[in-house]
């Protein structure tokens, strides 16, 4: 065991750490918005933008992450009209191609988690507004909403932790974050194991951090 290797690493990759946190904290941003947008669809009844919202979620959580990518950032680029439109000039970088394919998987599942949490809200809770003279919308943004956040916060824990996990597929387009730094030190050095126990130390520890600090808000938001 290399122990000189794995100390000497370390700056290396915790500098890589912050492009995978970058990563992660974008992909979230969007996906959040993504996700409730589509959970609000999901719950409107007209039947074609319904289906159309559970056709979105069904495609990008029934297919894996890494071919969603592929298709992004090798499939796009194969489309004449795209590579001479002004979206090429998103679509040629790695950096952004990841963040698309990302912020549309954790969408994905946002979606679901939301929608899941709206259905468990009480019409008692709804029908009370109301009886108040308060407008529906204002009854969704300013109630139905924060409720929803409040009870997807344990579901939407566990997607922020396999999104940043997830994000080591990033080096697959070259991106140089956490994983791709490892496999570039251990193409020079030829010693994975060291340098990969170093890589799972740090996503470990960035796991404890994301889990606690959900833990805390759950604490902090909790009905009781």
């Amino acid at each position: 065991m290399d122990f000189e290797l794995m100390i000497n690493s370390i700056p290396k990759l915790l500098n890589a750490a912050i492009v995978t946190l970058k990563l992660l904290s974008v992909s979230l941003i969007v996906g959040l918005f993504i996700g409730l947008l589509f959970a609000i669809l999901r719950l409107n009844k007209n039947i074609f933008i319904n289906k159309f919202a559970y056709g979105y979620s069904y495609v990008f959580r029934g297919t894996p992450l890494l071919v969603q990518i592929f298709i992004i950032y090798f499939g796009l680029g194969q489309i004449e009209s795209l590579r001479s439109s002004f979206l090429w000039v998103i679509l040629k970088e790695p950096y952004w191609c990841a963040i698309i394919a990302f912020a549309l998987n954790t969408g994905a599942y946002t979606s679901e988690i939301l929608r899941s949490a709206f259905q468990t809200i009480k019409p008692g809770i709804i029908e009370a507004g109301q009886s108040l003279g308060i407008s529906n919308k204002i009854i969704f943004y300013k109630i139905q909403i924060p409720i929803a956040i409040r009870q997807s916060l344990p579901a939407y824990g566990n997607e922020i932790i396999l999104m940043m996990k997830g994000t080591s597929l990033a080096s697959t387009v070259t991106l140089m974050d956490l994983t791709g730094v490892a496999k570039y030190i251990i193409s020079t050095t030829f010693k994975p194991i060291e340098v990969f126990i170093v890589a799972g130390g740090i996503y470990l520890f960035m796991t404890f951090i994301i889990h606690n600090v959900i833990k805390f808000l759950e604490k902090k938001y909790s009905f009781n």
